[in-house]
C-alpha cells in the first residue's frame, strides 16, 4: 500500500492513526500542499479532486476521502474493530466522525483559507478569526454530545479507541496550532490526552 499524504492535513492524520491501530505499514509519500504538488498532473491521475490522502492499494486501486479509506480499512482488517458492533452505536460514532470530517474541517481545510487571503484579500487576523469561529461552534455541540455518549468510557465510545477518536484528534491538534482556548471542552480534551498515551496516535502526529 502507499498512501499519499501531507503530513500537517488532518485527513491524512485521520489515516496514519487508523493504520497504525490495526498495525498496517503503508509507504508514506508526501506531498508538500503549500507548493500544490497535489495539483500536478501524476497525483491528478491518481486522485481528481487533487486532495489527501489517497490510499493506492496493492491491486493499484486508489481510495479518497479519509472517512472511506478508514471503513474500507475496517472491514478489510476487522481486528481491532474502529466501529461498535451494535448498529445504534455505530450510527452515534459515525455522526461524530462527520460533525468533524462535513461541518468542522470543509470550512477551515488549507484551500478555504487560501481563499480567503489570497482571493478575497483577508488579512491573517480575520482568518485566523474564521478558523476559531467554525471551531468553537462545532466543538461546542460535540461537547455535549460526547458528554452524552451512547456507550460510556474513556474514549468517544467507550474504553477503546475508535472512528470518532480518529476524527477527533487532529481537529483538537489544529485548533491549537490556532491558538484556540479549549477550556471550555473538558470532555474533548479529556479523550485527546487518553489517546494520547497511546503509540498509534504518537507516531502518526505531524511531529
Amino acid at each position: 500500500m502507499r498512501l499519499h499524504h501531507f503530513s500537517l492535513s488532518s485527513a491524512s492524520y485521520r489515516v496514519r492513526i487508523a493504520l497504525n491501530l490495526k498495525g498496517i505499514d503503508a509507504e508514506l509519500i508526501s506531498l508538500r500542499l503549500r507548493e500544490g504538488e497535489q495539483r500536478a498532473p501524476a497525483y491528478a491521475a491518481v486522485n481528481p479532486q487533487c486532495l489527501v490522502p489517497t490510499l493506492v492499494l496493492d491491486d493499484g486501486t486508489a481510495l479518497t476521502q479519509s472517512q472511506a479509506i478508514i471503513e474500507y480499512l475496517d472491514e478489510a482488517h476487522p481486528e481491532p474493530p474502529l466501529l461498535p458492533r451494535e448498529a445504534r452505536a455505530r450510527a452515534w460514532v459515525r455522526a461524530v466522525a462527520q460533525a468533524i470530517a462535513c461541518d468542522i474541517h470543509p470550512l477551515n481545510n488549507l484551500r478555504v483559507l487560501q481563499y480567503l487571503e489570497r482571493d478575497l484579500g483577508q488579512d491573517p487576523e480575520a482568518v485566523k478569526a474564521w478558523y476559531a469561529h467554525w471551531v468553537r461552534l462545532g466543538f461546542d455541540a460535540l461537547e455535549r454530545q460526547l458528554a452524552d455518549a451512547v456507550v460510556p468510557g474513556r474514549f468517544c465510545c467507550g474504553d477503546a479507541p475508535g472512528l470518532a477518536d480518529i476524527f477527533l484528534v487532529p481537529q483538537v491538534r489544529n485548533a491549537r496550532r490556532y491558538q484556540i482556548d479549549l477550556a471550555a471542552y473538558p470532555r474533548i480534551l479529556a479523550i485527546d490526552a487518553a489517546c494520547a498515551e497511546l503509540d498509534a496516535f504518537r507516531r502518526a502526529s505531524p511531529e
